[in-house]
């Protein structure tokens, strides 16, 4: 009887030491993917770039469209999934510069910003698959999409900013989810109670 049953699922700390990934890993990821070559790297270096910079899932950058982003003044309207609160986020320089290319490359066809060569909405299949690619190239360990939204809190957190300043910049409306943003200060740390800069 016991022949027929599944291994049993290790805890996630016996296989991986953490859950995110350094602002470092993730610049290098950028770069890897820029540097991958063929008619998309552009694409998914923006994509990744756009999913550490704003905390986003992979259903939230598929459903990304051309009117939620202002290039003028340069703001973004983030829309959250699985109940989230929309908010505005500052796009900021390199950002606001690949965005206004690869618009450029994608001829006003469509209203969705990451797209396959045939124009349509990118799957969140292909999103998975071009998220980790480039951290092989990069000769980076990663394990799954999701380590780019855990970024994004680590650099939060160590940047100063309160738990749940940090919380609201991932559109979280109870104080309580995700319960793992105490794992993304350095060991002694205290949230400051202040939004910084």
């Amino acid at each position: 009887m016991q022949a027929n049953l599944p291994p049993i699922r290790q805890r996630n700390q016996a296989s991986r030491t953490r859950e995110y990934l350094t602002p470092d890993e993730v610049e290098r990821i950028i770069v890897a993917a820029r540097h991958a070559g063929g008619r998309l790297a552009e694409r998914d270096a923006l994509l990744i770039m756009m999913a550490y910079r704003h905390g986003l899932r992979a259903s939230e950058l598929i459903a990304l469209r051309w009117d939620q982003i202002d290039l003028k003044p340069g703001t973004l309207h983030v829309a959250r999934l699985k109940h989230g609160s929309p908010s505005t986020h500052p796009p900021r320089g390199p950002e606001l510069r690949s965005l206004r290319a690869w618009k450029r490359e994608q001829h006003d066809a469509t209203q969705y910003i990451f797209t396959s060569l045939r124009g349509s909405p990118m799957t969140r299949r292909t999103v998975h698959h071009v998220v980790a690619e480039a951290p092989k190239a990069a000769d980076i360990e990663f394990r799954f999409t999701l380590m780019l939204r855990h970024a994004t809190g680590y650099y939060l957190a160590n940047a100063g900013q309160d738990t749940r300043a940090i919380q609201l910049y991932f559109g979280h409306k109870n104080i309580r989810t995700p319960s793992d943003t105490r794992n993304w200060r350095p060991a002694g740390s205290r949230p400051s109670g202040r939004i910084s800069g």
